[in-house]
């Protein structure tokens, strides 16, 4: 299987951007997909997961209301949509496919088994 991030871009603070993760190849075994994210001199950070069967997501505290995680399972896509983004949102974007059943473990990198390339995303004051 095979992970394409898209979307990025620059915007304004209090803009909005859309990503777009898509997967090709054998898709038949992943259970959910996950959003991460690296900041300029800063490790990888849990942004937002999604269960491909049942729709459950769960995100990271400083996104919570802002950002919405989505998927079309018929087109092997999930979106990240980012509203009322803020300058500390500036971030190269990672998606991320998983084998894991349990959501709770989705926080974590060692969960996925394929990483997609990042997609920038620079959030202006």
């Amino acid at each position: 299987v095979q992970l394409q991030a898209s979307g990025g871009g620059l915007v304004q603070a209090g803009g909005s951007l859309r990503l777009s993760c898509t997967a090709s190849g054998s898709t038949f075994r992943i259970y959910g997909v996950g959003w991460f994210r690296q900041a300029p001199g800063k490790e990888h950070e849990f942004v937002t997961a999604i269960t491909w069967s049942s729709g459950l997501s769960y995100y990271v505290d400083s996104v919570a209301g802002r950002f919405t995680i989505s998927g079309d399972r018929a087109k092997n896509m999930v979106y990240l949509q980012m509203n009322k983004l803020k300058p500390e949102d500036t971030a190269v974007y990672y998606c991320a496919a998983s084998r894991a059943y349990d959501i709770d473990t989705y926080y974590r990198q060692t969960s996925y088994h394929v990483w997609g390339q990042g997609t920038l995303v620079t959030v202006s004051s």
